[in-house]
């Protein structure tokens, strides 16, 4: 089979309409046949893996992956832990004890001139 007839059998396969049977045939008319080894696939995979395009069960970069967001998510936990100890300390120290109020920032003078704001009284 010559280029120009493979060629043209690659196009007209491509068409929607066209008979894959019809192809397959001329094929083995032309003593093309379609019995592979039985290592071909480890083969195939050699070579695609050889070219570095691709890597099969590389848990390698998984494992560094999972192990950087790992890394990410402490400094950031003990980050924010250490943030809310000094504002619990803050709090304590100018208000003298730990309650709503003194975490909103409030005072018992502030309650009733916010209720008033509310309401509107």
């Amino acid at each position: 089979m010559e280029n120009s007839e493979l060629k043209e059998l690659i196009v007209n396969s491509l068409d929607s309409n066209a008979d894959p049977a019809e192809a397959i045939n001329r094929l083995q008319a032309e003593g093309v046949s379609f019995s592979f080894s039985e290592d071909v696939v480890g083969r195939v995979l050699d070579a695609v893996t050889a070219t570095g395009l691709i890597a099969l069960n590389d848990n390698d970069n998984d494992n560094e992956i999972a192990g950087s967001i790992r890394t990410i998510f402490y400094r950031i936990a003990i980050g924010g832990i250490a943030a809310i100890l000094i504002l619990f300390v803050s709090i304590v120290l100018s208000e003298g004890s730990f309650s709503l109020n003194s975490l909103l920032g409030l005072s018992n003078t502030y309650d009733e001139s916010i209720i008033s704001l509310l309401t509107g009284k």
